[in-house]
């Protein structure tokens, strides 16, 4: 969660404690980004299931900028691989991409372990511009590229 305040020396928070009403708020379970632990871990278990090659990592993405025209088709491309097969889903700004008249999601099977995703919309408006993800999961990690689109005239 990102705290967000308007007091001296408020600002944007990541890990820190919450600013509410320009106060430092206090610490709570859910008020502190945390990222998993990537030093020794305590037992070789623990360090198989993260660090082994059976998570969901994608081998190919879309180009990272992309500027489209209004009123044409933009296309971004996710390929992942794991075992098992991971899953592809898609976020823009944040949220949770589902298809629609004017958005296509396909995706592919390639081979026992590999996945391809593509994510079409068409026409262009401006409102699609913004902050495209793409996520690669399976039950042993997941793995995440962004696309930040811009409409030109």
């Amino acid at each position: 969660l990102i705290g967000l305040g308007s007091g001296k020396g408020a600002g944007r928070h990541i890990g820190h404690k919450l600013r509410v009403g320009g106060e430092v708020g206090r610490y709570t379970r859910y008020s502190q980004v945390r990222t998993p632990y990537t030093e020794d871990w305590g037992d070789n278990k623990t360090a198989q299931w993260y660090a082994g090659k059976k998570g969901a990592k994608i081998t190919k993405a879309s180009h990272f900028d992309y500027e489209y025209v209004l009123g044409h088709k933009i296309v971004f491309l996710c390929v992942a691989k794991g075992k098992p097969r991971p899953n592809i889903v898609w976020f823009k700004d944040g949220r949770e991409l589902y298809a629609h008249r004017y958005l296509h999601i396909s995706q592919y099977w390639r081979g026992k372990h590999r996945i391809k995703s593509k994510m079409e919309i068409d026409p262009a408006t401006q409102g699609d511009a913004g902050i495209y993800e793409c996520h690669a999961n399976n039950k042993y990690s997941i793995d995440m590229r962004s696309f930040r689109t811009d409409y030109n005239i």
